[in-house]
């Protein structure tokens, strides 16, 4: 039988890969309409981006095939500290970063780039822009440093 968990690591997963797969399928299917941009509110608009690099364009000249092998080597690392993981906490943490890296896998292989489409600015500074699976990822490193303090917060309610 499954660790319980080991259950919440995978439904990070999961759930990571199916918000960012859907969340980029409605953006590349109103892709048009996103070129330039759409302003939702100040300071946020929807568009659509291929990035073939990674975090802030960073290696953009390095072949996608080399960049998946990178990603699918790093979850495999995280697959083992996953089923090693201790908390729920630290086992959605790390679900949530496979998720997110899959989701950006996916698209690596599907479109040779990474679909971003969440810009945010100030003015005229923009922060790069980025998707869901960055989103998964950045929330899921949070918790990761976070989840010995919520461990032992809930092991001490308990």
């Amino acid at each position: 039988m499954m660790r319980p968990i080991l259950l919440v690591g995978l439904a990070g997963v999961a759930i990571a890969f199916f918000v960012d797969q859907v969340s980029k399928s409605i953006i590349v299917a109103n892709k048009a309409s996103l070129t330039p941009s759409v302003s939702v509110f100040p300071g946020f608009n929807l568009t659509y981006l291929q990035n073939s690099g990674v975090s802030f364009g960073l290696l953009g000249e390095a072949p996608w095939f080399v960049l998946v092998g990178l990603a699918i080597a790093v979850c495999v690392w995280l697959s083992v500290l996953l089923i090693r993981a201790e908390s729920r906490f630290e086992a959605l943490a790390y679900g949530m970063i496979i998720g997110g890296a899959l989701g950006n896998v996916t698209d690596r292989l599907r479109y040779r780039a990474v679909t971003d489409f969440l810009d945010f600015y100030l003015r005229a500074a923009h922060w790069p822009s980025f998707n869901m699976a960055d989103v998964f990822v950045v929330g899921g490193v949070g918790l990761l440093l976070l989840s010995p303090w919520l461990a032992a917060r809930h092991a001490g309610s308990s």
